[in-house]
């Protein structure tokens, strides 16, 4: 009897272990490891004005190691995410260096080395993934910058829900922040916030009305800062062979919440604002419209800014603290190279021109240029200013042999302005994955 019990008590375990192993299976056979490797050369010419640094001039190696595992086999399944960054200085010396521009400083200079690890804790019940820990994402309401060396992380909790056939829900919360150029983490704010919150919730959809069309709405609020809903539509008719044409609409409305609504202190909004309170008050919209045909693609828009206040979403550059928290990005068809154009008032025509060298058989090398002029910008005088940006672009990818993959790219941006100082810039990017597992 007693021999029969422990049979039985072995194979019990046997089989648990058996069912343990089963349920990794898919958590290892679906992991995956990419490197990345970006070496990034950055030069912000100041072409007026007498404030230092007149040049930013630096160049970077980034890795980017990033692990994806799969799910655990059951009803719910579980799995982690790790991204390790590493950023190295090559160049930025002889008072070219600005911080949290893309290195972070070490005293008055750059530092050598800088780093962060991060880690994602995930689920998934049949289409419905939580996510919590580092996240790097791209919303309407929040999108998470990477143009410099090391993309901007932030930690918090996402759900993206895809069980309804045509609709993505998406909700979630999060605490703080990390920067292009920063191995710390900081709390949350708007531009020219001195004060930090841990509290930007936000929800939305995605509804997949047609093939061609898709609806968007989105809310998002940062505690003691603002409230801020977003609709959107996006519908691509197609003309012919090769030929498209792409509808673009974009609207924002934001509100003034908590501590920035009664004029507290340290969390004001900065450039202009009705009565000079600070106070976060803007409605923001833009349309625009691409037609492709063959390699070419014509895009051409406007966007409006209310008179209020600036558009605002998260922004830590103005935090205090030295800790490279600077830069960050919009969901405009207006966030360029240089500039973003959203002070209040403003008022943008853009235009752009792209080629995809494929048409001609060079398949990977890509060019567009890009121009934007935006005027009416509200000043406190009760004067406007206006700005003009030129991007030039230009992009390969090698297609074939032992370097096939390796990325290159270089960017050129050209900003006059009556706002802030005039600025040539220049971006020459090399960047290749290399898949590990």
């Amino acid at each position: 009897m007693i021999s029969t019990k422990r049979s039985l008590v072995v194979s019990v375990g046997v089989v648990g272990q058996m069912l343990s192993i089963c349920a990794l299976a898919d958590f290892i056979d679906d992991s995956k490891l990419n490197l990345g490797v970006r070496n990034f050369y950055f030069n912000n010419d100041n072409r007026d004005g007498t404030a230092a640094p007149s040049k930013t001039e630096e160049w970077g190696q980034g890795f980017m190691l990033d692990y994806k595992s799969g799910f655990t086999d059951g009803t719910i399944g579980f799995g982690i995410d790790a991204l390790g960054l590493v950023g190295i200085t090559l160049d930025s010396g002889g008072g070219r260096h600005t911080g949290s521009t893309m290195i972070p400083s070490n005293g008055d200079s750059a530092s050598d080395t800088w780093s962060r690890l991060g880690f994602t804790a995930k689920a998934r019940f049949k289409q419905t993934e939580a996510r919590v820990g580092t996240l790097i994402p791209k919303l309407p309401i929040l999108v998470a910058n990477d143009g410099r060396l090391l993309p901007q992380t932030f930690q918090g909790g996402m759900i993206t829900s895809n069980d309804i056939d045509r609709l993505t829900l998406i909700a979630g919360k999060i605490e703080q922040a990390t920067g292009r150029g920063s191995s710390d983490r900081t709390g949350l704010a708007v531009t020219g916030g001195q004060q930090e919150s841990n509290e930007f919730y936000f929800a939305g959809t995605d509804f997949k009305a047609t093939p061609d069309l898709t609806l968007q709405y989105y809310y998002a609020t940062l505690d003691d800062y603002y409230k801020q809903h977003f609709a959107g539509l996006v519908h691509v008719l197609p003309i012919g062979e090769g030929q498209s044409f792409k509808t673009d609409l974009r609207y924002f409305k934001t509100d003034s919440d908590g501590a920035n609504r009664s004029g507290k202190p340290g969390y004001q909004v900065s450039g202009y604002t009705r009565d000079g309170t600070g106070e976060i008050d803007n409605n923001t919209w833009s349309a625009s419209f691409t037609y492709t045909t063959g390699g070419h693609s014509l895009m051409a828009g406007y966007q409006r800014v209310s008179d209020n206040s600036a558009f605002v979403q998260l922004n830590q550059g103005s935090l205090a603290g030295g800790v490279g928290a600077g830069g960050a990005s919009l969901f405009l068809q207006t966030d360029r190279l240089v500039n973003t154009f959203t002070r209040a008032g403003e008022d943008t025509k853009f235009a752009q021109y792209s080629y995809n060298f494929a048409a001609l058989g060079i398949p990977g090398l890509k060019a567009s240029v890009m121009y934007l002029n935006g005027d009416n910008i509200k000043v406190a005088n009760g004067n406007s200013q206006k700005e003009w940006e030129r991007d030039t672009a230009l992009d390969y990818v090698i297609q074939s042999g032992a370097l096939k993959g390796v990325g290159f790219g270089w960017y050129n941006g050209m900003l006059r302005s009556d706002a802030v100082r005039n600025q040539d810039q220049n971006r020459l990017v090399v960047s290749y994955s290399i898949p590990l597992l």
